[in-house]
């Protein structure tokens, strides 16, 4: 049995035990990928990423009994990824926090039909204060940034500004991929800039450009003899491929030449791929 970590989980890669393999492996490809190693986001720049493209979490506070209390809440980050509550003092969450700080917060993607539980979500964990001087007047524009319609109300004198100050984070990605990540990671990264405009780039990439990607699958990710492929997810560090072979079907990652740091940097990104992959040939 493997040792558990100082937070109580043992090691990631074994957290849940895998079925019997029962899908045929899928086919490598037929000459050596060109270009850079495609990197991934880390598992801080994907906990970031999901707080900074929602506005609505889980707040679990804890009652004078001890009991756990679990409430929807909206909230807006801090440049540091501390979440802003706004609450009401109607609301057992707002007494339970005034009483004793320790809480956690659970934001999580939206599910889909298929199967909710293979998305994305993470847990900030930490102690809720009330900010007060520049720090309070900082976390009430973080919250109107999210919730402007807040602004009717943020000033009443029953409702209270807390930021969650973040000591814990535990990141899940969907089924197999998942990690902790210290409080000073979390707070170093940065959100992807290109998230909150991929659905519609992939969509595009699909409709429009099929032929660009099929190319890039053959030239880039080495599957020379595909017959086709699509874009499945894109970030700042590149696009996510199913592509099709007369082997099988294989989801490969071509990375960009350089890490996307604007939103609207994705399109030139995926132009310099094309590029590349007809150089490459």
């Amino acid at each position: 049995m493997p040792k558990p970590r100082h937070d109580g989980c043992v090691n990631d890669l074994i957290e849940h035990g895998a079925p019997p393999a029962t899908a045929p492996e899928p086919p490598p490809p037929l000459r050596s990928p060109a270009g850079p190693v495609a990197q991934r986001r880390s598992a801080a720049e994907e906990a970031r990423t999901l707080v900074a493209g929602a506005t609505q979490g889980v707040v679990a506070s804890l009652s004078a009994d001890g009991a756990p209390w679990g409430s929807v809440v909206t909230y807006g980050a801090l440049e540091n990824g501390a979440p802003v509550l706004l609450v009401s003092l109607m609301a057992e969450h707002t007494r339970n926090l005034e009483a004793d700080g320790r809480a956690s917060l659970v934001v999580a993607e939206p599910p889909n039909d298929e199967n909710p539980l293979d998305r994305g979500r993470v847990t900030l964990a930490g102690r809720a204060v009330q900010p007060e001087g520049d720090k309070r007047a900082a976390a009430r524009a973080a919250h109107l940034a999210a919730m402007p319609s807040a602004e009717l109300y943020v000033d009443f004198d029953d409702f209270r500004l807390f930021v969650l100050e973040v000591e814990r984070v535990r990141w899940v990605g969907g089924y197999g991929r998942m990690d902790s990540v210290a409080a000073a990671e979390y707070a170093a990264a940065a959100p992807d800039p290109v998230a909150p405009h991929v659905d519609g780039a992939v969509r595009h990439l699909n409709s429009d450009h099929a032929d660009a990607l099929l190319e890039i699958a053959r030239a880039l990710a080495g599957f020379t003899d595909a017959m086709g492929a699509r874009c499945l997810a894109a970030d700042r560090h590149g696009l996510d491929l199913e592509v099709t072979t007369p082997r099988g079907t294989a989801r490969p990652r071509v990375g960009f030449a350089r890490p996307v740091d604007a939103p609207d940097g994705l399109r030139r990104a995926s132009v310099e791929l094309v590029r590349r992959a007809r150089a490459t040939g």
